[in-house]
């Protein structure tokens, strides 16, 4: 096959295929800002009369560690660095009390923080992919197909 259609052949089968998250290269995002992020963001969902009983439930008095470990997640998340070797799917199925609306909440006051503490382009990248956090979560936790020989009316 000459090199112009192994290009060509390359590309087609690129196409249909979602395009990697990269690390956001920003002077202003590092650890220590996202740090603060989180703590701000966590600080409303522990006012928030939904959200805040659901975390202090599962959270109690271990608020520092958990801290900590969203600002690896998210360190992860927007610097691609790797700091974050947790598993949240399996963390999130077991509270049994988080509704699907819960996640508009949580999506509410993360896009008002970053609003208020982010340029509007890094922002973007932050919301964006909370909304796909978001929507994985709630696709891991709520979605289920049928049973097999069973259709739905």
């Amino acid at each position: 096959m000459p090199e112009h259609d192994q290009q060509n052949a390359t590309l087609a089968r690129r196409i249909n295929r979602p395009v990697p998250e990269v690390a956001l290269d920003h002077p202003q995002v590092d650890r220590a800002f996202i740090g603060s992020l989180v703590r701000a963001f966590y600080g409303k969902v522990r006012r928030d009369e939904r959200l805040g009983s659901i975390f202090e439930s599962e959270i109690g008095d271990h608020w520092e560690p958990h801290l900590e470990k969203m600002t690896d997640f998210w360190c992860a998340v927007i610097l691609k660095n790797g700091a974050y070797n947790g598993r949240p799917v399996p963390a999130h199925m077991k509270l049994k009390q988080v509704v699907p609306e819960d996640f508009q909440i949580w999506l509410g006051l993360f896009r008002e923080t970053v609003g208020e503490r982010c340029e509007p382009d890094v922002a973007e990248v932050f919301i964006e992919r909370a909304e796909r956090i978001a929507q994985s979560l709630q696709l891991a936790m709520f979605f289920r197909l049928p049973a097999a020989g069973i259709r739905p009316e």
